[in-house]
């Protein structure tokens, strides 16, 4: 029995366990102490140029060609701090595989200590604190995530981290972590992450990020890996919301200094109560050293990604998108077996929620 099979037998049977504590959630939501939720994921990925390797380089979650796939089902599982607290997100399919290690995305205990506007304190496995995009499309505006999110950025820690409101409007967190995407850590180093998330205006908030660690492997070290991340949203009207998430990271390796630097630019406009329109435009720059953050090839990508959404009913999500990667160099691959600097997808996905 393979991974996904595995997997989807497991998602099932929790699923049924949880059936009857779902309906009871919905009925006695306000009295219920723990709360359950979770969506189906699938999509349909067809690339234009026929590559021959039947692979759609540098696409993180959708990295197949030609292919219908399992994206992410998932059960979230909370119990809000009072002053104890937990969350555990349970997920299969193609994201899963790629993303994490196992079924579970995140198990951790949560603490409320009741010192001045209140210390939260998280152990556990989390999802990172970098990055606009995250793991879960149907909470992005564009379905297939960004070459900033696959490759300039961790997906998941293992440690503790600590926020603190130290203003009615600006809250900080401190994390110390194993390292990126690690239940476990390889050196005897820990991974320091700082995030400070000011709502500067109701219509507008900055986040600025950082991550800074040893992530190479005893006894070969030669430096620590830095990311720096800004995110800014802003609420231009109640239908048209823009955002920026811009990246900068470096690592020293055994090759020289590897480092990797880009931007996205977001519109997303509401149509309608039930259909809504989005784009990005983003630029990555990659030195091409051997570091894990990097595609392989000195090159400049850009891509353009167009999104459309439409709810025809409260739990069901379909986007259609076209996007399109391109690259200052032949990378890409296309039917003739040799490479050209562009691709171009399509794709249509459907997320049904619970």
């Amino acid at each position: 029995m393979n991974y996904y099979t595995r997997s989807f037998f497991t998602i099932a049977f929790l699923i049924g366990s949880l059936k009857p504590s779902l309906a009871f959630s919905q009925e006695t939501s306000a009295n219920s102490p723990i709360t359950y939720s979770g969506f189906f994921d699938a999509y349909y990925i067809k690339n234009i140029a026929v590559p021959v390797t039947l692979a759609n380089k540098i696409r993180v979650f959708d990295p197949s060609d030609n292919e219908f796939n399992l994206a992410l089902g998932e059960i979230d599982i909370l119990k809000k701090a009072e002053p104890v607290g937990f969350r555990i997100d349970i997920g299969t399919g193609r994201v899963a595989a790629l993303s994490l290690t196992g079924l579970i995305q995140q198990a951790f205990v949560t603490v409320v200590v009741p010192v001045g506007g209140g210390l939260t304190i998280d152990v556990g496995q989390f999802v990172t604190h970098m990055g606009y995009e995250v793991i879960e499309s149907k909470d992005n505006w564009n379905y297939s995530r960004s070459i900033l999110f696959g490759w300039a950025i961790p997906f998941y820690h293992t440690g503790a981290r600590i926020s603190y409101p130290v203003l009615s409007n600006l809250t900080a967190t401190v994390s110390v972590l194993n390292g990126w995407n690690s239940t476990t850590d390889n050196n005897k180093n820990k991974t320091l992450g700082l995030m400070f998330n000011y709502a500067m205006l109701p219509s507008t908030n900055i986040t600025l990020c950082g991550i800074s660690g040893v992530e190479q492997s005893e006894p070969s070290i030669s430096g620590k890996r830095n990311v720096f991340n800004l995110i800014v949203t802003h609420s231009l009207t109640d239908d048209l919301s823009l955002a920026i998430d811009a990246d900068y990271g470096e690592e020293r390796i055994p090759a020289g200094l590897a480092t990797w630097k880009g931007g996205a630019v977001y519109a997303k406009y509401s149509i309608d109560t039930k259909s809504d329109a989005a784009v990005r435009f983003e630029i990555y720059n990659d030195a091409g050293n051997s570091a894990p953050t990097s595609t392989g090839s000195p090159q400049k990508l850009t891509e353009v990604t167009a999104t459309y959404e439409y709810r025809p009913v409260e739990n069901l999500i379909v986007r259609g998108e076209i996007r399109n990667d391109m690259s200052d160099i032949n990378y890409f691959d296309n039917t003739k077996a040799s490479n050209s600097k562009s691709q171009l997808t399509f794709l249509v996905g459907a997320i049904v929620t619970f």
